[in-house]
């Protein structure tokens, strides 16, 4: 059957994740039930990954396949009209080769944490941003994202809930950039553990409130003890910003 990859954003605050699950509030369910809104038979859509609940996309992937060719610019105008009541945007649809996996081609996922570090609480960015009121020490926690960077076993920075076979993950890319009152941090790997990402970014912000030194962060990492770990940043400010093939 032909099979269409789709690249989709959303705002993840009001589902429950990505991932279908029983009480169907989530995005993957969501999308689904769209297909059958405009007269497509039933679909069932496969994501290059899981997003946690309250996590956002900037750049989800997912593939399908259809019994039979479909117009893509037809049906991604069709889905958008329904699923923009509720924040979720298909930004492309186009035919792919057969064989194409959303999950199991990707080589590199690049996810995104905004912190807002300003003592005033956010309006626009409600639920978008890690709201921190007490001032952070930048430069420290640039020196703490460093510390991810490479081969590690990530036994510390992993929710005892994930399934993974192994704890050993490489990450290319762990950078640290400030806008203003925003705080940016970017990390690129082919793929991470549960909460990996958000373990991660704990971990940085008390390192930037000066309740871990850079010792003390290297130590958790390396002690592979998942009670070392530093408390869960929330799933508000994370985004997965672009899947690479």
């Amino acid at each position: 059957m032909p099979r269409y990859k789709a690249v989709v954003e959303y705002n993840g605050t009001n589902f429950n994740g990505w991932q279908s699950q029983p009480n169907g509030n989530t995005i993957q369910q969501y999308i689904e039930k769209s297909f059958l809104k405009i007269n497509l038979n039933k679909t069932n859509i496969f994501g290059s990954g899981r997003t946690d609940s309250g996590v956002h996309a900037l750049g989800q992937v997912f593939h399908f396949d259809y019994h039979k060719k479909i117009d893509c610019k037809k049906i991604l105008l069709g889905l958008n009209h329904f699923l923009k009541k509720k924040n979720v945007s298909i930004l492309s649809l186009y035919l792919v080769d057969d064989h194409f996996d959303s999950r199991r081609d990707a080589k590199l996922r690049t996810y995104k944490y905004k912190i807002l570090n300003r003592i005033a609480t956010p309006a626009i960015l409600e639920k978008k941003v890690w709201h921190v009121s007490k001032n952070l020490n930048f430069e420290k926690m640039k020196k703490a994202s460093n510390i991810f960077l490479g081969s590690h076993d990530f036994t510390t920075f992993r929710a005892s809930s994930c399934e993974a076979a192994s704890p050993i993950r490489d990450i290319i890319y762990s950078e640290l950039k400030k806008r203003n009152d925003e705080i940016i941090y970017v990390i690129k790997s082919q793929s991470f553990l549960q909460h990996q990402v958000r373990f991660i970014v704990g971990a940085i912000k008390i390192v930037g409130e000066d309740r871990w030194t850079l010792k003390e962060l290297k130590k958790a990492l390396k002690i592979k003890n998942r009670t070392y770990c530093a408390p869960l940043a929330p799933a508000c400010g994370l985004y997965l910003e672009h899947v690479k093939y």
